[in-house]
């Protein structure tokens, strides 16, 4: 079992901003939306920032994880006790139309048009606004800091980072996919097309011209989750790619951990079990 968090009072908080920018919708309109992102405690606006993007699960919204978990208090604490470095987290959503409604229809479509939002749209207002490891915001200055930026998501958040993995790698290095598959061969298909699913990936990996200490993967569901069978078919057909998907403990001799959570449910509380686990595993590189 691994170390978990205990909520606690922490002395030193970090703050919570939004941050508001202009995408454009399924219709071509263009819509206003926002982003919440926490600023670690004696947040220095001249110094630079690793940076990590959390997706919400179906039906939710940029207040998602921290309404439903305690994240704030997670990484107030993990930074105050020297277990985390002080770091940015963004918090958005991939419906453009406001706050989603649960369900599987048209999900995934969502997820992957996102993928042009967040590269195009969200990423440079965010990391225009607060300093990051990007000397510039345009596609060279973010691939240029990429190792210094996480995607993650839970639920269909973690189906959005699967497909930023395959999108997003060129700005994105560091990937946290929690309680959800890839979709991108069909729905759940992480346990009834897991080869063909790992397969993609993959073909995506190599295809984006990064070697395997380029990219890192933590996935992670627990053994009671609705996506546990799905994820760990996904992860076990992965795991017969080793020149794409090093197994690996913390990133300390390959690129892809995993962890299943005896007992753990489909729920934000658990899952920022995970978050707390993997974070610290992240921009070591």
């Amino acid at each position: 079992m691994k170390k978990k968090f205990t909520h606690g009072d922490a002395s030193e908080r970090g703050t919570i901003r939004q941050i508001t920018y202009t995408t454009r919708n399924e219709k071509g309109e263009t819509v206003e939306k926002y982003a919440n992102i926490y600023l670690p405690c004696r947040y220095d606006p001249e110094k630079r920032y690793n940076i990590f993007y959390l997706m919400h699960g179906g039906g939710g919204n940029p207040d998602a994880w921290l309404d439903s978990s305690p994240l704030k208090n997670m990484l107030d604490l993990s930074i105050q006790r020297g277990e985390l470095e002080p770091l940015l987290v963004v918090t958005p959503t991939y419906y453009t139309e406001g706050t989603g409604k649960p369900g599987m229809d048209g999900e995934h479509d969502k997820t992957v048009a996102f993928q042009k939002e967040l590269a195009e749209d969200l990423i440079p207002a965010v990391e225009t606004a607060y300093k990051t490891y990007a000397e510039t915001t345009d596609p060279a200055g973010l691939k240029a800091s990429r190792l210094h930026r996480g995607f993650g998501g839970f639920s269909m958040g973690a189906v959005t980072t699967w497909n930023a993995f395959v999108y997003n790698i060129g700005i994105i290095g560091y990937f946290m996919p929690l309680s959800g598959d890839c979709w991108a061969i069909e729905r759940l298909g992480g346990s009834s097309q897991s080869e063909k699913t790992a397969r993609y990936l993959h073909d995506a990996a190599v295809k984006s011209g990064y070697k395997p200490d380029e990219y890192f993967i933590y996935a992670a569901t627990g053994t009671e989750d609705i996506a546990f069978k799905q994820l760990y078919g996904q992860v076990n057909a992965m795991l017969r790619f080793p020149d794409t998907f090093k197994d690996a403990s913390g990133f300390a001799a390959g690129n892809f951990c995993y962890h299943f959570e005896e007992g753990a449910v489909h729920a934000y509380p658990d899952v920022c079990q995970y978050v707390y686990q993997a974070l610290p595993c992240f921009f070591k590189k």
